[in-house]
């Protein structure tokens, strides 16, 4: 197929993409106007190989997200060279601790042809079994890493990165949380809150902590030692974070 626009090409074809692609995938293309979802993007490329040396030459203009009804999402980017098809690369997890990454091998990126049905057959039977395995292993570790709350308590268990996470019992539990910032994975039910901005986490924490016990639930903090303790004001400081990544690329 022919487009005369570059734009027009990398839309199309990721929408055809997405109606060959086994399961149910939408597509959303980001012009070089959409600063933010790129700059996001790059940060989550989940990809050390081919992908990762082309944004490292070529800063990202344009792209295109495929995202499963699981919430799986592939990114489809140009290739930069004079030969033609498309570069497609797994997207990491946007709310999972960065430690859950460790030990698990990056699903990198493939080239694809520039018949969309053929690279279509090409993500089925390479990318997606390697990009499903990975996420299979990256929430496994998170689940091993988090101390499971109860229906009269809700335990905040530290992450490396600074986070905190928990696995709330219930509808009361599960709104306060939402309600103050923290962000539910839909595959495993962890609910995050980022530890970017810790006066913001802790004032969080705080109240947080008041809503639950006006419903009669408990709050605890899970120290790295796996001591808990009961909890009613600001956590402690967390432990050390780990070393923030030089790359824009997601270096697990």
């Amino acid at each position: 197929m022919h487009y005369h626009k570059e734009s027009e090409r990398l839309a199309s074809y990721t929408d055809v993409l997405a109606g060959e692609l086994p399961g149910t995938w939408t597509s959303a293309y980001h012009p070089s106007e959409h600063k933010d979802d790129l700059a996001e993007l790059v940060n989550r490329i989940w990809d050390l190989d081919l992908v990762a040396e082309s944004l490292a030459e070529h800063p990202l203009q344009q792209a295109a997200v495929l995202t499963r009804t699981d919430g799986a999402q592939l990114a489809l980017l140009d290739r930069h060279d004079e030969r033609n098809g498309f570069l497609i690369t797994a997207v990491a997890p946007r709310d999972l601790p960065d430690e859950a990454y460790r030990g698990v091998r990056e699903p990198n990126g493939i080239v694809l042809t520039d018949d969309p049905f053929l690279g279509a057959e090409q993500v089925a039977g390479d990318l997606l079994a390697r990009y499903d395995t990975a996420l299979a292993q990256v929430r496994h570790n998170v689940m091993a890493n988090v101390q499971p709350s109860q229906p009269d308590q809700v335990v905040l268990t530290w992450q490396l990165d600074g986070s905190l996470v928990a696995t709330p019992v219930g509808r009361t539990a599960t709104a306060v949380l939402a309600a103050n910032g923290f962000v539910q994975d839909q595959q495993t039910g962890i609910y995050r809150l980022s530890g970017d901005d810790t006066i913001a986490q802790a004032r969080a924490v705080r109240e947080t902590g008041r809503q639950l016990s006006a419903h009669g639930i408990a709050i605890a903090l899970q120290h790295p030692s796996g001591r808990i303790a009961p909890t009613s004001t600001a956590p402690a400081a967390p432990p050390a974070p780990a070393a923030t990544r030089a790359t824009a690329t997601r270096a697990r």
